[in-house]
């Protein structure tokens, strides 16, 4: 077996931190989606019109990646979207032969409120939790990490 390969020239504090942000931005997601929603959605249902509330229109198959979940599992997640009248199938303006999904009007708004109760549960968390110095702290990582996305 061979050993894993030294990491030249990479700080152990940045190891670190590089370890924490992963676990905790894992943890921090389940706990997001698993809060239950004001409008009865399942939470792959909420992940879905949420990212879709980020984006024009998707295909099916690019939401089951982005998901991390099968063509199977999101088809039936899509139907019951549909079901519901939050999204709607349009052909593809590039390849008329691939539909692509986006949002109702109610859809949106419904995206919206989602979106919304979940940043209003983890601020008033942090402000639970947190002192403002380490709010404050939260902000500035938040800054850097920004920076680490966008280089």
């Amino acid at each position: 077996m061979s050993e894993a390969p030294d990491l030249p020239d990479i700080p152990e504090i940045a190891m670190r931190a590089s370890l924490e942000t992963w676990v905790m931005f894992g943890r921090l997601r389940r706990r997001l989606q698993a809060l239950p929603g004001e409008s009865g959605l399942s939470p792959a249902q909420t992940s879905v019109l949420v990212r879709l509330g980020k984006v024009d229109a998707a295909s099916a198959g690019a939401l089951a990646a982005a998901e991390q979940v099968s063509h199977q599992a999101m088809a039936k997640t899509v139907a019951g979207l549909e079901a519901l009248g939050l999204i709607v199938r349009r052909p593809d303006p590039v390849d008329r032969r691939r539909w692509l999904l986006a949002l109702t009007e109610a859809g949106r708004a419904r995206s919206q409120g989602e979106r919304h109760a979940r940043q209003q549960w983890l601020a008033r968390a942090l402000a639970e939790h947190g002192t403002p110095e380490q709010i404050e702290a939260v902000i500035t990582a938040m800054a850097l990490l920004g920076e680490v996305a966008d280089a």
